[in-house]
């Protein structure tokens, strides 16, 4: 299943890794970053940052090269607003404006309101098998790795302001500062800088209640850089020679065209880019935002997509295009979409070089674990669902119709997976036409004489064959072959089976359907 992926630039990653390579050079390690502000929950959205970084780790680490994965949690910025979908609301307010680290964890699982996001994110992360070295910018800021950094940034605070100048319609003027602080006695960052004596004092003002402080600078923790600097003096300090970026970051005059400027006064330079897309979730749509509380996370899409599947959507996309994943019906065609790639992949469908070329790289980069040797099952989602409500949600015995198929571990993990994703579809997202459940009696219902005839023929014809009939097709053929020696249609008396059997219209293929329900239950019903 291995690519030449030295001369098979087929794929984004793998075209971006080798950008990186030929634009910083040969290296023994690269450095590639990614991260966020634990302002609340970490949610879906947030993810296409950093399962872009690691596919283009994977597309380094494809050519032979090291990587350090590095995720910074911006864990020592402010605390600005109480997202909607938390608890103890009123006891996060009085936490505005002091550092997130500092806020408590309102669900009382956690040393902090950070960590409680941190831990959730990370775990999420592991689960779809993106392995990150997490940094939290507030233990680093605390520990004063950042001194010098702060002190050069203070001392260019000319050089800042005039990169910044030229993006705003509101110049900053002299009282501008690179800083931020978090007052001593108040404890919130709504400070104004008066004076930086070249040195490593640092007078400010709490601005709601005018107190004034002094602060050291060689024995502080409460200076912070503020995003547009703190971002590129970290590109210099941890080395970065890959981070992408959102389009919100992106845009003219936003923080990467000003990091690219600022970057250079810490001796560094700008970091090969990418830039990514939104993603948003059919049916709801939109751009996600932690603080307002509108969210789906990892978690969320886990309960109805395998974790390979994940990386999949987005390894089948440019990172440029925005694209929606689907909680509705289309949830059907996106299985079907993820099989037919793998059969591509694995050679048990043909296609043209290119496309099966391009299945295997992007299967290669969705796996979690190794690449298996063979094609895993493949239940159809949508026959699973059929087969999981006839078993009324047992997996156990859904999985008999099923067993002759499941060869090894991996199918085991396959079955597993997609049977609980589509059970929590069914109960979650799935139209309700396309739910039903299989009658343990049989129900009283009007009936045409010709219905009843045609059903008591059948009834004879599965009762005397049933171990005979191999196919679907074949049942299929029978039942038409009934209806036409009475001169029927399919509309007199397909409804009213349906009826017998599950107090609906319509339903799934009727062959099948009544193939999988199996003879005792059909021939009862249909008595």
């Amino acid at each position: 299943m291995s690519n030449n992926n030295q001369t098979n630039l087929i794929h984004w990653a793998d075209m971006t890794a080798d950008r990186i390579i030929k634009q910083i050079g040969d290296k023994d390690e690269y450095v590639v970053a990614s991260g966020i502000t634990p302002s609340g929950t970490v949610h879906f959205g947030n993810f296409r940052e950093v399962i872009t970084t690691d596919l283009v780790a994977r597309g380094l680490r494809a050519r032979g090269k090291k990587v350090r994965f590095i995720f910074s949690w911006d864990d020592y910025d402010t605390f600005r607003k109480v997202p909607a979908n938390l608890p103890k609301q009123d006891e996060l307010k009085k936490y505005m404006f002091q550092p997130i680290v500092d806020t408590p964890d309102p669900y009382e699982e956690h040393e902090s309101y950070a960590a409680h996001h941190e831990h959730s994110f990370e775990s999420q992360l592991a689960k779809v098998g993106v392995q990150v070295e997490p940094i939290y910018q507030a233990k680093k800021y605390r520990a004063g790795d950042y001194k010098a950094q702060i002190k050069h940034a203070l001392n260019s605070r000319d050089k800042i302001r005039d990169i910044l100048n030229q993006y705003r319609s509101t110049p900053y003027g002299d009282e501008y500062y690179p800083i931020s602080v978090y007052c001593e006695k108040n404890k919130t960052d709504e400070t104004t800088i008066l004076s930086w004596d070249g040195e490593k004092m640092i007078k400010y003002r709490h601005n709601p209640t005018g107190y004034e402080g002094e602060i050291d600078l060689e024995t502080t923790s409460l200076v912070k850089l503020p995003w547009r600097v703190d971002w590129p003096m970290r590109w210099a300090f941890e080395k970065v020679d890959f981070e992408p970026g959102g389009k919100d970051h992106s845009s003219q005059g936003g923080s990467y065209t000003t990091a690219k400027e600022i970057v250079k006064i810490f001796d560094w330079k700008t970091p090969v880019y990418l830039q990514y897309d939104f993603v948003s979730i059919k049916g709801l749509g939109g751009k996600m935002s932690s603080s307002k509380g509108n969210l789906v996370t990892v978690n969320d899409v886990l309960k109805v997509y395998e974790p390979e599947m994940i990386r999949w959507i987005f390894a089948s996309y440019k990172t440029n295009v925005d694209f929606a994943v689907s909680f509705d019906l289309d949830v059907l065609k996106t299985y079907e979409d993820y099989d037919r790639q793998e059969r591509l992949a694995f050679g048990v469908e043909e296609g043209n070089e290119k496309k099966v070329a391009m299945a295997k790289r992007v299967l290669e980069l969705s796996q979690i674990g190794e690449m298996p040797a063979t094609c895993p099952i493949q239940p159809s989602f949508r026959h699973l669902c059929n087969v999981l409500q006839i078993n009324d949600g047992d997996i156990s015995k859904a999985r008999e119709a099923y067993a002759s198929e499941i060869k090894n571990d991996r199918d085991e993990r396959r079955f597993k997976e997609r049977s609980e994703c589509a059970l929590y579809w069914l109960e979650n997202n799935a139209p309700e036409d396309f739910k039903f459940a299989i009658n343990k009696e049989k129900p009283s219902i009007e009936i045409s004489d010709d219905a009843k005839n045609y059903i008591a023929k059948l009834n004879d014809y599965l009762s005397a064959n049933w171990d005979s009939i191999d196919s679907d097709t074949a049942l299929h053929e029978k039942m038409y072959e009934i209806m036409h020696s009475l001169e029927l249609n399919p509309a007199d008396v397909f409804s009213p089976i349906y009826q017998l059997l599950i107090s609906r219209e319509k339903g799934p293929k009727l062959a099948g359907f009544i193939r999988t329900i199996g003879k005792e239950r059909v021939l009862n019903l249909l008595s």
